[in-house]
């Protein structure tokens, strides 16, 4: 497992789940792309974008948890969305290098259409390209170096301030990330945002999942973040949701869920619960994958989410899975529980990562929910 130095003070775990099944069962051979360094900033998502794939299609497909269809609903937002999401996204790029170019590939396009597309009825998405840590290079120990760390996170930097100083025109904004994106995001609220009022008061939310957010045991800040806490109602501002999802006892080696920093632990925020308590689950993911020859389009079928041969581009499961906040083993995480027939879903690559590539879409109908309601208050104010 290969430790990356995300935060200048910090280090944590972390690897590509997304591509390490693949490679373990010989179904992928990356293609040879090479990285440019560059200083300028590219858009995966932004309004007026074409060929944008942070906007498309709502229609859905209503599932039972065993998988019957019940209906088709045509879900749509507001015409004029006056709030702003920016996304970024985690490791997905198959690039032979230590850090991706700004090219967009298919895997950036898909992995935007699983995690993104569906927040664009609520918020104007904008998702930089950045120039990550690879597939490739999190797969190579000890290959990374402190350098290509701070591109990673510099490049995602320097989308936010032009997004910033260009596009936001006083606007407040959703931050979203998973996993790599998430740690990235991580850093620029803590080096941007925490300490600035004004940014704070622009911060609508944040949704950190698979991102092992950290606060003092016990507390809703104090670990990463001073001023941002943690959200406990769907009508609270300014504040995180963060989660790793598992549907088993968390392992000794899980790379989710906990900390070895002392006084410290990891934040978890039940989305369909955020007081607290076990709740329903609504599960929203598309209905094919946008690159399905990706490494990405090829693990997350390993999960084992129904396939459905529907013509909307999306499925929702309302109710096929429960979740609650557990601190069980010594480890803060969502642990679901299938209802009703639904599939039991599998940890990719295996059991320590719990079931990570589900972490964006097992609750995003909640997630939904949340920023819709916080968004509703943010305005209303």
């Amino acid at each position: 497992m290969q430790s990356l130095r995300i935060m200048p003070s910090k280090r944590v775990t972390i690897c590509s789940a997304v591509i390490a099944a693949a490679l373990a069962l010989g179904l992928l051979a990356l293609p040879s792309v090479a990285g440019a360094a560059t200083g300028r900033v590219a858009w995966l998502c932004k309004p007026g974008k074409e060929h944008n794939p942070c906007m498309r299609g709502q229609k859905t497909t209503l599932i039972s948890p065993s998988g019957e269809r019940l209906g088709v609903k045509h879900p749509h937002g507001p015409r004029h969305r006056k709030i702003d999401c920016f996304y970024v996204y985690p490791t997905v790029s198959d690039q032979q290098t230590p850090n991706a170019n700004l090219h967009i590939d298919p895997e950036e396009r898909s992995i935007a259409l699983y995690q993104a597309a569906r927040y664009s009825q609520e918020c104007r998405v904008y998702a930089p390209m950045y120039r990550q840590l690879t597939l490739k290079a999190i797969l190579t120990p000890g290959s990374i170096t402190p350098h290509e760390e701070r591109i990673a996170y510099s490049s995602a930097l320097k989308a936010w301030k032009k997004y910033l100083r260009k596009f936001n025109d006083g606007r407040g904004v959703v931050l979203i990330g998973h996993s790599q994106g998430s740690f990235v995001l991580r850093e620029l609220i803590a080096n941007e945002i925490d300490s600035k009022p004004s940014l704070r008061r622009k911060l609508v939310s944040a949704l950190l999942l698979g991102g092992n957010v950290q606060v003092a045991a016990g507390e809703d800040s104090g670990g990463d973040f001073e001023h941002v806490r943690a959200c406990r109602s769907r009508t609270q501002l300014h504040c995180v949701v963060a989660f790793s999802t598992f549907n088993a006892p968390v392992p000794e080696d899980a790379v989710f869920g906990r900390t070895a920093a002392p006084g410290m632990e990891i934040l978890c925020t039940n989305p369909a619960a955020l007081g607290g308590g076990s709740a329903e689950l609504r599960t929203v993911y598309p209905s094919k994958p946008f690159a399905p020859n990706t490494s990405i389009g090829i693990t997350t079928r390993l999960v084992g989410l129904p396939v459905i041969d529907a013509s909307t581009r999306w499925i929702e499961a309302d109710g096929a899975y429960t979740g609650s906040c557990s601190s069980a083993d010594d480890a803060n995480v969502l642990q679901i529980v299938g209802q009703d027939g639904a599939p039991d879903l599998r940890p990719v690559p295996n059991a320590s990562w719990g079931l990570h590539l589900a972490d964006a879409n097992i609750a995003l109908g909640d997630q939904i929910g949340i920023v819709r309601h916080q968004i509703k208050k943010y305005v209303g104010r």
